[in-house]
């Protein structure tokens, strides 16, 4: 079997791949038209961060069956177009975790204490003590936002230099982080408490500039910010004013909304702002440990059909995938659908397999679920290989039960999570033998089609409360697709999931929060 290399690999890497028998060639600095003429002759594609596998590449790969990442983010990679080809996507979890938390705290340290400003100072010429005070780590308070790999290794650190550690993560339970030596609050507490803020955090909808304007004000008068995560998650407008009036001391950033970053760019004018060329995993035992770990996986694939650390493959055997697979989706939509609703902490996990999702095998099901919960709010990777591993990494109780009743439907599958004193519970059905469905949310019976945008809220049952919403929409010039109603009873508490055609800005979503009888509105993509 043939694999191409494309970006700059480890020799110890490509020495694996070889010994084992495959026939290797690198050609790096493909152009997007090169690398389409090239791939139809190759079995596996190994990757770093350069090459951009895209739909087209996809499609003229037609001998492709692995493409590996040398890495983690997979930003680079159409992964719906490869599982559509039948190509695993292999990634290296893990490999850069410190790495990355080490250049995070590296920018801390040299943010504090003004490092590369003096630096350039004195190469300058000058002797200018006085201009380049900084402020002590000691006994300061870290916020840290998303508590994953690499934000609970930046603890650790943090703990080191003596600083007070405060956490946000949607699923950082209260033992796990007495456990880590760490005291979770609210984003908001966070906010108003932390001398020094760093975000570890995926980009999503829901962290696309999450550190706005409106984030900005609740902070402390000259607070810090680090971001090596992921580019726009901050609005770099809105830090560049915070920095320019001195309500934010002073930001260090690895990553940028685009990059490479303008030269024109308005925040590197700033004397007070310090940043690198997204160099987070770069370092010399990083790439080392990347390149080694995807030349093994590629081999044990390739070779004994062997899967490991596969973002869009369950481990499931071929001849059992056609009749697991309609529970695999519906499991992992029920899970992303109760992920992106949620808001606090999850301590425990129950699935409950009623009917005929009782007599099938449940192990792949499992997995599905917790890579649906866990993927909406987490900074690392989650696929089928690490999901249980992470959940348990975070103290998450995983409970099943199998009941042979289910009602009116010939099988459902519930997932259900608990968080503090709060219980939720979702339940799908399949539909047609492979159609998912949502049935019921919180105990109220509905049935949601979970494809596509979409608006959860929380209401109550009172006239007006659809028109004005779908006014407000039109407006704003956005189509309702598909809406889904269910309550409790009349006159009591409601929910409503509204199909769209687009994402909607936070702006307008939080213009519908403050519609009359609305209680709590969420965007979910599926």
């Amino acid at each position: 079997m043939r694999v191409l290399v494309s970006d700059s690999l480890s020799e110890r890497g490509i020495e694996i791949l070889k010994k084992a028998g495959l026939k290797v060639d690198i050609k790096t600095g493909l152009s997007p038209d090169e690398l389409i003429q090239t791939i139809p002759d190759y079995d596996g594609l190994v990757i770093r961060s350069g090459t951009k596998v895209t739909r087209d590449v996809v499609a003229a790969a037609k001998n492709l069956k692995v493409i590996g990442r040398a890495g983690s983010g997979l930003d680079n990679v159409d992964i719906d177009a490869a599982t559509k080809r039948g190509i695993v996507v292999m990634n290296t979890p893990g490999g850069n975790t410190v790495t990355t938390a080490e250049h995070s705290f590296a920018l801390m340290v040299s943010m504090a204490r003004k490092i590369p400003q003096a630096c350039a100072s004195t190469k300058a010429g000058k002797w200018e003590k006085k201009k380049f005070m900084g402020i002590e780590l000691f006994n300061k308070t870290l916020g840290i936002i998303g508590v994953g790999q690499i934000g609970s290794h930046v603890a650790k650190l943090a703990q080191g230099m003596m600083m007070n550690v405060i956490a946000y993560d949607a699923y950082l339970s209260p033992e796990n982080a007495e456990k880590m030596g760490i005291e979770p609050v609210d984003l908001d507490t966070l906010f108003a408490r932390a001398d020094i803020i760093t975000l570890h955090t995926p980009l999503t909808e829901e962290t696309r500039h999450l550190i706005d304007a409106a984030a900005l004000k609740k902070m402390k008068q000259g607070v810090q910010i680090i971001n090596c995560a992921r580019g726009g998650i901050i609005n770099e407008d809105d830090l560049f004013q915070a920095l320019q009036s001195g309500k934010v001391g002073a930001a260090a950033m690895d990553v940028f909304e685009k990059e490479p970053v303008d030269p024109a760019h308005p925040l590197l004018t700033l004397e007070n702002f310090i940043c690198t060329p997204h160099l987070g995993a770069a370092t010399k035992e990083a790439q080392e440990n990347v390149a080694l770990a995807i030349a093994e996986q590629l081999v044990d694939f390739l070779l004994h059909d062997v899967v490991r650390f596969a973002a869009n493959l369950p481990s499931v055997t071929p001849d059992l995938l056609p009749k697991l697979q309609p529970y695999i989706e519906l499991a992992e939509k029920v899970g992303s659908f109760i992920g992106q609703t949620g808001e606090s902490g999850v301590e425990e996990v129950t699935i409950t397999y009623s009917g005929g999702a009782a007599d099938i095998e449940s192990a792949p099901i499992l997995i599905a679920a917790l890579k649906g919960l866990l993927s909406p709010i987490l900074e690392e990777p989650v696929n089928a290989v690490n999901a249980r591993g992470i959940a348990k990494e975070r103290g998450i109780v995983i409970k099943e039960q199998k009941r042979s009743d289910s009602g009116n439907f010939s099988s459902l599958l519930s997932i259900s999570v608990k968080a503090g004193d709060k219980k939720r519970s979702v339940t799908g059905a399949i539909f047609n033998k492979t159609e998912p469905r949502i049935v019921e949310i919180d105990g109220m019976s509905l049935e949601v089609i979970p494809y596509g945008n979409m608006l959860y809220f929380f209401n109550e049952d009172q006239p007006g409360v659809i028109g004005s919403l779908g006014q407000l929409l039109a407006k704003n010039k956005i189509n309702i697709s598909r809406m889904q109603l269910g309550r409790e009873k009349a006159g009591g508490k409601a929910i409503s999931v509204v199909g769209v055609d687009s994402v909607l800005p936070q702006k307008l979503l939080n213009e519908i929060k403050t519609l009359p009888h609305i209680l709590a509105v969420k965007q979910i993509k599926m």
